[in-house]
C-alpha cells in the first residue's frame, strides 16, 4: 500500500474516531490529534446550524423582501437571548471541563444540572415578552407597519419559544466541556436537518397544512430544536454521554449554581455587548431602506455559513483549555491554542478569497434585486477583508473563556465594539453621509482591534491563574 493510501486511511479512521466521540481524553498525547478529535464534530455542529441558516433565508427570501427584513430584525432582538445562552454555557463548558480535567465526574454532574435549571428560569422569563410584545418589538427595532403585520407571527414563535434555543446551546456546551463534542454535532444534525425538510412545508404550505409564509420558519425551528433538546436529555439521564443525570440530581444546589452564575455572568455580559452592538447595527441599516436592510441580513447569513466552522475550531479550544488546566497543565493549553488560531487562520484565508471575487454572484443566488445585490456584495466584501484577523481572535477569546476567564473577553468587547464601533459607524453612515458602507467599515475595523487586542492580553498569562 503506497503511503499516500496509508496517510488517507489513517486520516479517515481518525475522522470516524472523532465523530463517533470513541476518544474523549485530551490531556496527554499529541495536541494536534486532541484539537483534530475535537474540532471534526464541532466543526461539523456550526457546519450544520450554518447550513440551515443560509437554507433558511434562501426559503423565505421566496416569500417577500419584507420577510428577510423581518428576520434580520426578530434575530437582531433574539441575539440578546442568544447572549444569556451562550454566557450560561461558556460557564458551563468552563466549569463542565475543569472538573473533568480534575477527573470529578460527580462534580461535572452537579455543574451541568444547575446550569440546565438556570437556562430553564431566564428562557421562560424572555417566552413571556416575546408571545405578548411582539409587534412593540419589531416596531421598537424601526419595522414598517406593512413589515409588522406580515411578520409578528414569526417574532412571537422564535422569541416565545427561546428555550428551545437556550436549551439547545447550553447543553451542548455541557457535552464540548465534558469532551463529547461529537454528541453535540449529532443533535444539530438532527436539530438542523428537521429544520431543513419542515421549513417549505410550513413556509409554503403542504398537504392538511396551510401555507404561514414567515411564520412557518418559526414554527419550524421550533419544532426541529424542540426536537432535537428531547434527544439532548435523552442522552445526559440514560448515560450515553461521558456525563449522566438522574432524577435526583434535579435539586438547588446553591454553591454550584453561584459558581456558575459567577462566571457566567462576565460571558453573558460580554456578548450582551457584542449583540447589542449589532442591535445597534440593524437599527442604523433600517434606516436606507428594507431593500439595504435585505441585502445585509443575507450577507450576514452567508457569511455564518463560514463563521460557525471557524467558531467550532474555537470552541475546541475552549475544551482543551479547560480541561488542560484542571489537569494542571497551562503549557500543554497554551500551546493548543497557537496551533488551534493558526489552522483557523488557513481556513479564514481560503473563505475570505472567495467572498473578495464572488460576492455579487453568492448574494445573487439569494435575491436578484439589484439595491439587495449590491449591498449584500459590499457587505461580504469589507467584512471578509478582516477575516485572518479574526481568525486568531475568536480562538484566543474562546480560550479566555474556557479558562473561566469571562472578564476579559467582556473588557476587550466592551473596547471594541461599544467605545469604538458604534460611534464610528454613527459618524461614518449618517454624520459623513457614507450610509451602509460606513456600518460595514465600521464591523471590520472593530473585529481587527478586538483580535489585536486579545491576543496580546492573552500572552499576559493571567488567564491560567483563574479558579473556577
Amino acid at each position: 500500500m503506497t503511503q499516500d493510501k496509508l496517510t488517507f486511511k489513517k486520516l479517515f479512521n481518525s475522522f470516524i474516531i472523532a465523530i463517533t466521540g470513541r476518544e474523549n481524553n485530551f490531556t496527554e498525547g499529541s495536541i494536534r490529534k486532541a484539537i483534530f478529535m475535537l474540532s471534526i464534530p464541532m466543526i461539523l455542529e456550526m457546519m450544520m446550524e450554518s447550513i440551515f441558516a443560509v437554507v433558511d433565508i434562501a426559503y423565505v427570501s421566496q416569500v417577500s423582501v419584507n420577510a428577510v427584513a423581518t428576520i434580520g430584525l426578530t434575530e437582531s432582538v433574539i441575539t440578546l437571548v442568544y447572549a444569556v445562552a451562550i454566557g450560561l454555557s461558556m460557564a458551563a463548558t468552563a466549569v463542565v471541563a475543569r472538573r473533568i480535567g480534575e477527573k470529578d465526574i460527580k462534580g461535572a454532574r452537579e455543574a451541568a444540572m444547575q446550569a440546565i435549571m438556570l437556562g430553564v428560569l431566564v428562557a421562560l422569563c424572555v417566552g413571556v415578552v416575546g408571545i405578548f410584545y411582539a409587534k412593540e418589538i419589531l416596531a421598537l427595532m424601526g419595522g414598517e407597519s406593512d413589515l409588522i403585520a406580515e411578520g409578528y407571527g414569526y417574532t412571537q414563535w422564535l422569541i416565545g419559544g427561546n428555550i428551545t434555543i437556550l436549551l439547545l446551546f447550553l447543553i451542548n456546551a455541557i457535552f464540548r466541556g465534558a469532551g463529547d463534542a461529537s454528541m453535540a454535532m449529532w443533535t444539530l444534525v438532527l436539530s438542523n436537518g428537521l429544520n431543513i425538510i419542515l421549513d417549505p412545508i410550513f413556509i409554503f404550505g403542504w398537504g392538511p397544512i396551510p401555507e404561514y409564509g414567515v411564520m412557518g420558519a418559526g414554527i419550524a425551528t421550533n419544532i426541529g430544536r424542540g426536537t432535537a433538546v428531547i434527544f439532548q436529555l435523552a442522552i445526559l439521564f440514560f448515560g450515553w454521554s461521558r456525563i449522566k443525570i438522574g432524577f435526583q440530581d434535579i435539586v438547588l444546589r446553591t454553591k454550584v449554581m453561584m459558581n456558575l452564575v459567577k462566571v457566567s455572568i462576565g460571558g453573558i455580559a460580554q456578548f450582551l455587548i457584542g449583540t447589542s452592538s449589532w442591535v445597534f447595527l440593524m437599527r442604523l441599516m433600517s434606516e436606507f431602506g428594507s431593500e439595504v436592510l435585505a441585502g445585509y441580513t443575507i450577507a450576514i447569513r452567508v457569511m455564518m455559513f463560514t463563521i460557525m466552522p471557524a467558531w467550532g475550531m474555537s470552541n475546541a479550544a475552549a475544551t482543551l483549555v479547560g480541561q488542560n488546566l484542571g489537569a494542571k497543565q497551562p503549557d500543554r493549553a497554551e500551546k493548543s491554542v497557537w496551533i488551534t488560531g493558526k489552522y483557523n487562520a488557513y481556513f479564514m484565508l481560503m473563505v475570505s478569497v472567495v467572498y473578495l471575487l464572488f460576492a455579487k454572484e453568492i448574494v445573487t443566488w439569494f435575491n436578484a434585486t439589484p439595491t439587495v445585490v449590491e449591498n449584500g456584495a459590499l457587505c461580504l466584501q469589507i467584512i471578509a477583508a478582516g477575516y485572518i484577523f479574526y481568525a486568531y481572535g475568536m480562538v484566543v477569546s474562546q480560550a479566555f473563556n474556557g479558562a473561566g476567564d469571562t472578564k476579559t473577553p467582556t473588557k476587550i468587547n466592551f473596547i471594541a465594539f461599544w467605545i469604538f464601533q458604534l460611534p464610528f459607524a454613527y459618524l461614518a453612515a449618517i454624520t459623513f453621509e457614507l450610509g451602509a458602507l460606513g456600518v460595514f467599515m465600521a464591523i471590520t475595523l472593530a473585529e481587527v482591534m478586538l483580535s489585536v487586542i486579545a491576543i496580546i492580553w492573552f500572552r499576559r498569562g493571567h488567564w491560567k491563574k483563574v479558579k473556577v
